[in-house]
């Protein structure tokens, strides 16, 4: 399975017949599975997105070429499926009863993930392959609904708290922390470490806490 910052280990659920690459089987598939993505993860940090081939998984996955051709048909639909284990995986939320130290975890996190030498090349292949493929988008499109779901209770729990209005939109506030981080990482190539992070949960919450991110009427 894929591992780096975001990730920790969940067991798979049996294969019900989705379209290829979006499945979650059990047993013998899901070993399968594990291995393909694992390949898949060396080879995008080693190489990178424009030299990802299938046959070339299959091989070092150690597993039949038909197999993985079957499973997810092009390399798109493998890089959907690495980014669908990651979140499946992704850590937990930081609750630390004060929005600003939340938010800075939730920056951090996402620094590291993105320095990650695995998980940082498959979200530039990902975005890469998003501007012009529909399965690519959509998995995109699902790991962040899912990041944010995870992480904006933090921003309704500081509401009800005080510190930001009481019709604050939680998610909007959880997308203005990895906003710039993302920005920063693929327009200047600049080093994402603890003052980017830092700078970025200041934001938001100065944001937050002045009412940018209130719902609208």
């Amino acid at each position: 399975m894929t591992s780096g910052p975001e990730s920790r280990r969940k067991t798979t659920a049996p294969d019900t017949g989705a379209v290829p690459g979006t499945v979650r089987p059990g047993g013998r598939t899901a070993r399968v599975r594990e291995a393909v993505l694992s390949a898949a993860g060396d080879a995008l940090a080693e190489h990178g997105f424009a030299h990802l081939d299938l046959a070339e998984v299959a091989r070092r996955a150690q597993v039949g070429k038909t197999t993985v051709y079957r499973r997810w048909g092009t390399v798109t639909a493998l890089l959907a499926d690495l980014l669908d284990d990651m979140a499946e995986q992704s850590e937990p939320r930081t609750e630390t009863g004060a929005l600003l130290d939340d938010l800075s975890a939730n920056a951090a996190l996402v620094c590291r993930t993105l320095t990650d030498p695995r998980q940082g090349a498959l979200f530039k292949a990902v975005i890469a392959a998003a501007t012009c493929d529909t399965t690519a988008t959509e998995a995109l499109h699902r790991f962040y609904a899912a990041r944010v779901a995870e992480w904006a209770p933090c921003v309704r729990q500081a509401a009800d708290r005080g510190e930001v209005p009481a019709d604050t939109d939680p998610e909007q506030v959880i997308r203005a922390v990895s906003a710039p981080l993302y920005y920063q990482l693929l327009t200047t190539g600049a080093p994402l470490d603890r003052a980017a992070a830092e700078r970025a949960a200041r934001s938001a919450y100065a944001a937050a806490c002045a009412g940018v991110f209130r719902h609208e009427q």
